[in-house]
């Protein structure tokens, strides 16, 4: 079993400024786990926003946050991170990590990173706020 324990809630941020968060595990290694973070905006469905395969060699975002986070592991500290760059309001939502017990799919493969199902373990979720 993994535990996912993600960075406290409450995060607040003005638009353009930067945030990271982080997605811890306890409980059994991640190094052999595919990465995601999604998030859920208030009254919307979750989305995802970014994934890294088990080896960090491969990276996927969504439109959305293209060019502005950046999705990192470190296998030493079983740990991942998303850094969030150049804030927008959008950006507003709870944040979810998860790990997937094996790489959803093929190297490439944009659309499997991005179904939920693919995932077998998720964080509490970390509640981010970005002021207009």
């Amino acid at each position: 079993q993994v535990q996912l324990e993600q960075s406290r809630g409450g995060l607040v941020q003005a638009r353009g400024g930067s945030l990271r968060l982080s997605c811890a595990a306890s409980g059994r290694t991640l190094s052999s786990y595919a990465m995601g973070w999604f998030r859920q905006a208030r009254g919307k469905e979750r989305e995802f926003v970014a994934a890294i395969s088990s080896d960090g060699g491969m990276t996927y975002y969504a439109d959305s946050v293209k060019g502005r986070f950046t999705i990192s592991r470190d296998i030493g500290m079983n740990t991942v991170w998303l850094q969030m760059n150049s804030m927008e309001p959008e950006d507003t939502a709870v944040y979810y990590c998860a790990a997937a017990r094996r790489e959803p799919g093929p190297h490439g493969d944009y659309d499997a990173r991005r179904t939920e199902d693919n995932y077998d373990y998720w964080g509490q979720g970390t509640r981010v706020t970005v002021s207009s």
